[in-house]
């Protein structure tokens, strides 16, 4: 007797419009993201290149347990999702992994890397992670610290976040503003990269 994994995929709206939250309710990548912002950088990951096979898709975020899509301005969702649906239901049923066992590792050097404080920059990720990114994966994206220099805080948006019309609001009231809180002496800005 076989025994068949059912998975209820529930769509969620975004800030962005040409943006949807796919939430598939079982863990993708345990406690990460990977972020796939062109076809091209899809190559590690076999659902990420399933998704990208879909015309109009310009983006995909994989999210713990969901995946963003980001879709190209003039197309509509029920077009992209009766091309979605298929793929990720071929997916599923599979054995094909989230993310290729070998991962290409790209280490992006943080800015300021040589200056910054490392305990410093421990606090600085420790309030990211704790404050802003539970709420930012609620809308389907994630931000990502690249570092920190002369008083200025660089994060990097992705998933629904790049692109956003209100990423920049985001951005500047609500982390810029919470960070300046927590460090009110070494952070005086900060920018999106």
């Amino acid at each position: 007797m076989t025994t068949e994994t059912v998975i209820t995929i529930r769509t969620e709206r975004t800030p962005n419009p040409n943006s949807l939250k796919y939430n598939v309710g079982k863990v993708l990548i345990p406690g990460g993201s990977a972020n796939f912002p062109t076809a091209e950088s899809a190559g590690r990951s076999p659902l990420a290149k399933r998704m990208y096979s879909v015309p109009g898709v310009t983006g995909v975020f994989i999210g713990s347990d969901f995946i963003t899509i980001t879709k190209e301005e003039g197309i509509d969702w029920p077009t992209i999702n009766a091309g979605l649906g298929p793929q990720l239901e071929q997916f599923f049923e599979g054995a094909e992994p989230v993310l290729d066992a070998v991962q290409h590792a790209t280490h992006v050097k943080e800015i300021g890397s040589e200056t910054a404080d490392p305990e410093f920059v421990k606090n600085i990720k420790q309030v990211l992670d704790e404050k802003v990114r539970p709420a930012v994966a609620q809308d389907g994206g994630d931000i990502t610290y690249r570092g920190f220099e002369n008083g200025i805080v660089y994060l990097e948006m992705q998933g629904s976040c790049s692109g956003c019309p209100s990423s920049s609001a985001t951005l500047k009231s609500g982390i810029e503003n919470m960070l300046k809180h927590y460090f009110p002496e070494q952070v005086q800005e900060v920018r999106a990269i």
